[in-house]
């Protein structure tokens, strides 16, 4: 046996099963909810890193699916459905619009 690869990061629910199937030993913990909070928002980055990274549509796809999955559990463990941060969504890109007109702001006079 060798060492154990360390990962000291939050995984999806059924990890430690895929893991259990494969004989391979483990050990994992239940997050407090202030934990879970803190790794939520470390696994938003670790996402958007990997998305950033991405070289294809389809590894785009699958790494924005990572992370609209972290964004379900964010906006859940701070009381909203992803439908309420939908509207709020919405509210914005008709007050200030969206990206979807590519403008790169420049500069600003004083």
């Amino acid at each position: 046996m060798g060492k154990p690869k360390v990962y000291n990061k939050l995984v999806r629910d059924r990890i430690p099963e895929i893991i259990h199937q494969t004989g391979k030993s483990f050990n994992t913990r239940k997050l407090e909810h202030q934990d879970y909070i803190k790794e939520l928002k470390n696994k938003a980055f670790e996402e958007l890193n990997e998305y950033a990274k991405s070289n294809s549509s389809l590894e785009a796809a699958e790494e924005l699916a990572d992370l609209l999955e972290v964004m379900h559990s964010l906006a859940e463990v701070h009381g909203y459905t992803f439908n309420q941060i939908e509207e709020i969504r919405q509210r914005k890109a008709e007050d200030r619009g969206g990206f979807k007109e590519r403008i790169y702001l420049i500069d600003v006079e004083k």
